[in-house]
């Protein structure tokens, strides 16, 4: 059987009973990374005198051999118990985890998936917009047109949108955020759950004054949804449905979100 338990964000109080069980349990963990999910299971041993399993086999799997070691799967290999944990919050978001449930499904392996401890709902939720369709972005890519397109999708997304950011392009994306929506608001969450938990509601420029110096940790940035788009009948999607040349929808998109019709029909193309 497989089974993808979720860890603490940051506070360790919030690991679940049903969490502990299973990794307890556990006959074979895949980690994100195995000193991680060693240091976790140390902790719980120790804090609160949890008893584990003597001869527990970790096996790393990440983003970066994820591919290459479910191709070399066999279904035997979960007749024992096997659980996945990324290195923090919920496997498959952000975190490899989705293509061992797929797997799972292909093969008529049974599964299960615990709950927990979740930035982007956290985040979400702290930040107090009204909006509550909510889309979420993940990481932006780093640089270049490929950033650009994807931060305009963000922003006409017409829903509440939520990222994941580093701390070291926190800062780029506040001023791109400053140069294309000024005066939209967004709101930042810093190390949640950790000791040094923050939140930020404000402008990207009001943000970045109360940041400048305090940019270290962990980000998630929850952007409102544009009123542009709130105030349509006609979605984007709707835009979409209809036969027309990219360039057409391009412009039709951008009168509704506000988006610049450049930068919307680039992103058209990549979709």
């Amino acid at each position: 059987m497989l089974t993808l338990v979720p860890t603490p964000i940051g506070n360790i109080g919030d690991i679940s009973l049903r969490a502990i069980e299973a990794l307890s349990e556990a006959d074979t963990l895949l980690c994100e990374d195995t000193r991680v999910t060693k240091k976790l299971i140390q902790i719980l041993k120790e804090r609160y005198n949890s008893a584990f399993k003597p001869e527990q086999n970790f096996i790393p799997l990440h983003s970066h051999n994820e591919k290459e070691f479910i191709q070399n799967l066999t279904p035997a290999f979960f007749e024992q118990n096997i659980i996945y944990v990324s290195d923090a919050g919920m496997p498959g978001i952000s975190d490899p985890g989705q293509a061992l449930v797929r797997y799972a499904q292909d093969n008529g392996i049974k599964y299960d998936v615990l709950p927990g401890a979740n930035a982007l709902l956290t985040a979400f939720v702290a930040s107090g917009f009204v909006e509550t369709k909510m889309l979420f972005w993940g990481f932006l890519p780093h640089k270049g047109k490929d950033r650009a397109a994807s931060l305009q999708g963000a922003l006409g997304s017409g829903y509440t949108t939520i990222l994941y950011e580093s701390p070291h392009r926190l800062d780029k994306l506040l001023d791109e955020l400053i140069h294309e929506e000024p005066s939209r608001k967004i709101f930042l969450a810093k190390e949640l759950t950790k000791r040094y938990q923050n939140y930020y509601f404000g402008t990207a420029d009001e943000i970045k004054k109360k940041i400048d110096a305090n940019i270290r940790g962990e980000w998630v940035v929850v952007i409102s949804a544009s009123e542009a788009q709130n105030s349509s009948a006609i979605s984007q999607n709707d835009i979409l449905e209809l036969d027309l040349p990219k360039k057409t929808q391009a412009k039709l998109i951008s009168k509704i979100t506000g988006e610049n019709t450049k930068a919307c029909y680039e992103r058209l193309l990549k979709l």
